[in-house]
């Protein structure tokens, strides 16, 4: 399985913007930073605005910034809501052509996978893909399962 590259940019968009809890990002400067075409991030942009990710604000010295904590921010959604469809294989997608359909034990492995995957990475938040975390920050949520777990 491979992430296309619209999440992955998402990813970066959002890391980029979450070290500058200062002030507003422009795409030119993350397409700068990392190497990435503006037109490919503008529509990031757009569906990261959309999906309430990112707050945009329009006009000379606008940009974008995080319409929440980092810590609030799960890469499981942001993965789910970049992403067009997770059919690994035909049978997982809507128009299902297998001949094996009803007769495979596949369809369910692959789904069951799929789901641990993306769950795993619902244990993370964006603040978790941070190198340095401000000082007094909130615990991320990986953090809090940590401890809790650890409590139990």
């Amino acid at each position: 399985m491979r992430l296309t590259l619209m999440t992955d940019y998402a990813l970066r968009l959002l890391m980029h913007v979450a070290r500058h809890p200062e002030r507003l990002c422009t795409i030119a400067e993350i397409a700068q930073a990392h190497g990435i075409s503006e037109a490919h991030l503008m529509k990031v942009t757009h569906q990261l605005a959309r999906q309430g990710w990112i707050e945009t604000v329009r006009g000379k010295g606008g940009g974008m910034r995080l319409a929440h904590a980092p810590q609030q921010i799960s890469v499981g959604a942001v993965v789910r809501d970049m992403e067009p469809d997770f059919a690994l294989v035909e049978c997982l997608g809507g128009s299902n052509q297998c001949a094996l359909t009803g007769d495979c034990r596949l369809t369910g492995m692959l789904q069951g996978a799929l789901n641990r995957f993306v769950e795993h990475l619902d244990g993370f938040s964006l603040a978790d893909l941070m190198v340095q975390k401000p000082a007094g920050s909130v615990p991320s949520l990986q953090t809090i399962r940590r401890l809790k777990e650890e409590h139990a």
